[in-house]
């Protein structure tokens, strides 16, 4: 039955996918939906920025400077995006933008130290997300879709009163009426509402911009709309503020702000984690395995967005998951249109004239927009918790560090007998939410922790070893001679597997391998790492085993670990392989 859907699915992407990366569509289309992809985007490249300056109550000045430079670097990742430089870049359609996960931390950066303290902040938290492309197969089991999914529902709670505020604060004209701000808000928030709710799939797209251009009418019919600077900007220049430069004094404020702005990055790099798959699922005519390769790029690349962001004084930038849905809808994931596109955003950079156009949106209207900003920011963070299986241990970990988040915000647990530096950085409930998500997912983990390991070159003198590992390792699980004859040969037929690639492969000379188990509620879960392996993936090599009856000796061992396993699971990384294998204690 899963294959028949596989089967079905692959056949109706196959009808639907017009380009795949590699392929070449007419530069007029890649330069159409490059522009299409751009204009959707484009509110929150540049409003989320502004959200923050006015809410920390900086002038025009450093506003045009900050949505330059958001619009220029947002272009330009995502250029790297699409095309792949060295490590940096995930060879597909991933455009970039101003991240909304930093606009809680980003006021509080800019509140106690102006755009200097943000970026110096924001140039030594994008060093964390370098670290964590590099290692990602290591971390792979602690940051996990569970941990993002808890702190991006937190910053969305956190967030939320600002928006609030914004929608109800009074208009800069003392003459308007008192229901224009409200007024406004509401239409921005019904048209994108109804839009969502009842529009078509391509519509739904629109929706953000067009509740945006109705509520930006409906104010300038009570007049708060202020469009002097409109008139007076140039269609193309450069930005009238100057470069903040960078707090180099590493003081108070940098420290207690430094922990949840690495939290933020962190999280950040778990959406850049998931948009990548994604795009990857959505790009290929056949289904293909998620190369995990390629989303270490598409975090490296995530990383130069930070850290040029940081550099340029604004807020970093992240994958925008509109991508996936602009390729899905148009069946095109041509690397091309996001050239295309990231060269438009980077162009449209230079024009004054746009970036005032965005500056006189009203209050009323950017705060309804970022209402619904933050609410689909906390459905993706319930959709990363759902992916990652919501079984009791989860469970737990998710609602407690949710809700002692939530307590620590709100100022309601242990407010006035902390000491001062610990209630700083408490005191903001995506800080301590994650915390504690991340200590109790390390708990779990605990639980079902690995036992010991065992390290040998990857040749035949690496089998004795292993089944001597797991010998001592099921003898502590109690599993009768045939479970444990079932486990030794599922590691034997692995470790054949992979000294049969490596002798394919001589481009690296010696190999190791590491073998280490752990239990997970009556399963044995081997992780069999070793350095890169050329070759195809093991659920391609799977796939294309002969099923007509004839024996083939290369399909011995993939034919015996397919039969031994409830699972087999193959993440290539840069720095090394991984095969998963999740071995039954009964029989099924």
């Amino acid at each position: 039955m899963a294959a028949l859907q596989t089967e079905t699915a692959d056949a109706a992407r196959a009808d639907t996918l017009r380009f795949e990366p590699d392929e070449a569509p007419p530069p007029a289309l890649a330069a159409a939906l490059g522009f299409q992809t751009v204009a959707l985007i484009l509110a929150g490249v540049v409003l989320t920025p502004l959200i923050v300056l006015r809410a920390a109550g900086l002038g025009d000045a450093d506003s045009t400077w900050v949505v330059f430079s958001a619009m220029a670097i947002s272009g330009l990742v995502t250029v790297v995006q699409a095309m792949r430089v060295g490590v940096l870049g995930s060879g597909h359609i991933l455009f970039m933008g101003t991240s909304g996960a930093f606009i809680a931390v980003g006021i509080a950066a800019v509140e106690d130290g102006g755009l200097a303290l943000l970026g110096t902040l924001v140039v030594a938290s994008s060093l964390v997300q370098f670290l964590l492309a590099y290692r990602l197969a290591a971390l792979r089991r602690i940051i996990t879709p569970a941990v993002g999914g808890t702190v991006v529902m937190l910053i969305a709670v956190t967030v939320m009163p600002i928006a609030f505020g914004m929608i109800s604060r009074p208009p800069p004209d003392p003459s308007a009426p008192a229901a224009a701000g409200p007024v406004t808000a509401a239409a921005t928030l019904g048209a994108i509402v109804l839009l969502a709710l009842f529009g078509s799939a391509r519509l739904r797209l629109w929706a953000p911009l067009i509740g945006i251009a109705i509520g930006v009418a409906v104010a300038a019919g009570f007049g708060i709309v202020a469009t002097d600077r409109l008139a007076e900007a140039a269609w193309i220049g450069l930005p009238t503020g100057d470069w903040p430069g960078l707090d180099l004094r590493f003081g108070t404020g940098f420290w207690l702000l430094l922990l949840p702005f690495v939290l933020v990055t962190v999280i950040g790099a778990v959406e850049t984690y998931g948009d990548a798959i994604a795009v990857q699922r959505v790009s290929w005519r056949r289904r293909r395995p998620i190369d995990f390769r390629v989303v270490q790029g598409a975090v490296y690349a995530d990383g130069l967005g930070n850290l040029l962001s940081g550099l340029a004084g604004t807020l970093p930038n992240t994958t925008y998951s509109t991508s996936i849905a602009v390729i899905d809808i148009t069946g095109v994931a041509a690397r091309r249109v996001g050239v295309w596109g990231g060269g438009i955003l980077f162009v449209l950079a230079f024009s004054p004239k746009l970036a005032a156009a965005l500056l006189s949106v009203p209050d009323a209207v950017a705060g309804a927009y970022i209402v619904v900003l933050l609410t689909l920011l906390f459905i993706h963070g319930v959709k990363l918790v759902a992916e990652a299986g919501l079984t009791y241990e989860t469970g737990l970990a998710v609602g407690l560090s949710f809700w002692l988040g939530i307590g620590f915000q709100d100022q309601a647990l242990f407010h006035d007998q902390l000491p001062q530096w610990l209630r700083a950085i408490v005191d903001n409930g995506m800080t301590s939410g994650g915390l504690c998500a991340i200590v109790l997912t390390t708990l779990i983990g605990l639980r079902s922790r690995a036992r010991g390991g065992v390290t040998a070159e990857l040749g035949p003198a690496a089998v004795p070893k292993v089944h001597a590992y797991l010998q001592e390792f099921s003898t502590r699980l109690g599993w009768d001679r045939p479970a444990v004859e079932r486990l030794l040969l599922a590691a034997e037929e692995a470790l054949i597997y992979l000294i049969d690639r490596d002798a394919a492969d001589d481009s690296q000379g010696a190999r190791k391998v590491r073998v280490v188990a752990r239990a997970v509620d009556g399963v044995a879960e081997l992780d069999i790492a070793s350095a890169p392996l050329d070759g195809p993936h093991i659920d391609d090599a799977m796939a294309q085993l002969h099923d007509d009856g004839a024996f083939v000796p290369d399909e011995a061992s993939l034919r015996l670990l397919r039969h031994l396993c409830r699972s087999v699971e193959h993440e290539q990384y840069r720095s090394s392989d991984h095969l998963t294998l999740r071995v039954a204690s009964e029989t099924l």
